[in-house]
């Protein structure tokens, strides 16, 4: 085999998965994604109170890269990297675009347009840091749409971010998954969809994982161990 060709493998172990964790406030996402391994969280925005965690306070595009410097720097022994929420990363990848084009507001961008550019600039950091040996987890909140084909109108939930930077985050995943709740048997019970439908994102590469993960609104952790044991068993298919 040449040099140049790697042999490609299935990796499967969940703590090698990037993962996107998106729903409404309050619902347990950051709660979930303190559950994997000995995670570092980026917190983009206030929310993390009641949460005991690590995490670096990032309120710009310079804090951020200071942050992904000193994670792939690797000294410490952290293994997962929250970012918490990737809503606010975009609007911090727009005023660095904004600063550097010395624009007030993205769209004054004449020439080209400047969209692009933060898209770009997100995508790359993002991969980049996917690609070292720390989990990626992205944290983003749920926005209701509403769509209209050829033959009826329905709603659909979606990333809270539009355009192009919401693909960047839908696209870099392993696993997408929708956090919701329902009430069944008159009781409200959490939801954890994993497949994808037309009325929300959802994703899972992996195949391990079923349509959904029920579990108690007030213990979003049980997720975490559901997740862990689909990773257990074999794959479907």
């Amino acid at each position: 085999m040449n040099s140049l060709v790697e042999k490609n493998v299935e990796v499967a172990q969940l703590s090698k998965q990037t993962i996107l964790i998106y729903g409404r406030p309050k619902i347990g996402k950051s709660t979930l994604a303190n559950c994997f391994p000995n995670p570092l969280f980026l917190a983009t925005e206030a929310g993390l109170n009641n949460v005991e965690c690590d995490r670096i306070n990032v309120n710009n595009w310079d804090k951020f890269l200071t942050a992904c410097a000193y994670i792939v720097k690797g000294e410490h022994n952290y293994q997962t990297i929250v970012i918490d929420t990737y809503d606010n990363l975009t609007m911090y990848a727009t005023e660095q675009i904004c600063k550097e084009k010395g624009i007030e507001d993205i769209g004054d961008y004449k020439k080209f347009g400047a969209y692009h550019l933060v898209t770009n600039l997100l995508r790359l950091k993002l991969n980049k840091l996917a690609s070292y040996q720390y989990q990626l987890v992205l944290i983003s909140h749920n926005k209701l749409l509403e769509i209209e084909s050829k033959t009826r109108k329905y709603n659909m939930y979606s990333l809270a971010v539009g355009g192009a930077n919401k693909d960047v985050a839908l696209n870099l995943p392993d696993i997408i998954l929708f956090m919701d709740s329902e009430v069944r048997e008159e009781k409200e019970v959490g939801v954890v969809r994993c497949k994808p439908s037309m009325y929300w994102h959802a994703g899972d590469r992996s195949k391990r994982l079923p349509e959904e993960i029920i579990f108690p609104m007030d213990k979003p952790q049980e997720i975490y161990k559901a997740l862990e044991k689909c990773f257990g068993i074999k794959k479907e298919g």
